[in-house]
């Protein structure tokens, strides 16, 4: 019994160190991100940046972007903690280029208000994911096939460039990712639960973990944008 009881105690002291890398590497991206974004716009009062978001340098960025999601989701069991940390990095730096030009289409206002409602969200939806007694495992399918689904259907848009499409896109989003972060808290927090006591590997997984709750709060964030979002011309 005291000894079931001492390993529980460990078992929960792995699993809050792990969550808290989790969320610390995860603010971390998101503020460079934000840095980043906000250093291209001050650069020659948002000249430099209009000259990036219309060259073909964007589309570098987000094939490296998806490089590194790639090389980081297939690779991550063979990386040392330090290079997964710098591809992290890397990764929320190009991100910060391809989100700078939205500091060019929509008022500061709306887009620190999409921040504040983002974070509310993210920050409701991932303590669901950490107090709920309910498994979310089942739900494992249903979002693998409404991501395959909503990736076509933003691919589709691009050659079609419809607003109607583009809102039903956003309108699904939205939820999805909200409900990806409750699904990717829970599964980080039960495995930190069982085998977070190995520091390698729980730094590893804390940075994967991260990634996944960085790239769900910016869907969720970029989505919100598009309902709330205030274009500077109006």
């Amino acid at each position: 019994m005291l000894y079931s009881m001492a390993r529980q105690a460990v078992s929960e002291k792995d699993m809050a160190i792990g969550m808290r890398l989790v969320y610390n590497y995860m603010t971390g991206g998101v503020a460079l991100t934000a840095l980043v974004a906000y250093l291209l716009y001050t650069i020659n009062g948002g000249a430099f940046l209009a000259q990036i978001a219309t060259s073909g340098l964007m589309w570098v960025f987000l094939i490296a972007q998806l490089g590194i999601v790639l090389g980081m989701g297939f690779g991550m069991h063979k990386l040392q903690p330090a290079v997964a940390l710098s591809l992290f990095a890397g990764y929320a730096v190009l991100n910060g280029f391809t989100l700078a030009p939205i500091l060019l289409v929509y008022t500061g206002a709306s887009i620190v208000n999409a921040f504040l409602v983002t974070t509310a969200m993210f920050a409701g939806m991932s303590f669901v994911g950490y107090t709920t007694k309910k498994s979310l495992s089942g739900l494992s399918t249903f979002f693998t096939m409404a991501l395959i689904g909503l990736i076509a259907a933003s691919v589709i848009n691009i050659f079609m460039n419809s607003d109607a499409m583009s809102t039903a896109i956003s309108f699904i989003a939205i939820p999805l990712f909200a409900g990806l972060t409750a699904y990717d808290t829970q599964r980080l927090k039960e495995f930190f639960m069982v085998e977070g006591a190995d520091e390698a590997n729980r730094a590893r997984v804390a940075i994967s973990g991260a990634l996944s709750l960085y790239i769900n709060f910016i869907a969720m964030f970029i989505h919100l944008l598009k309902f709330i979002g205030v274009a500077r011309s109006e």
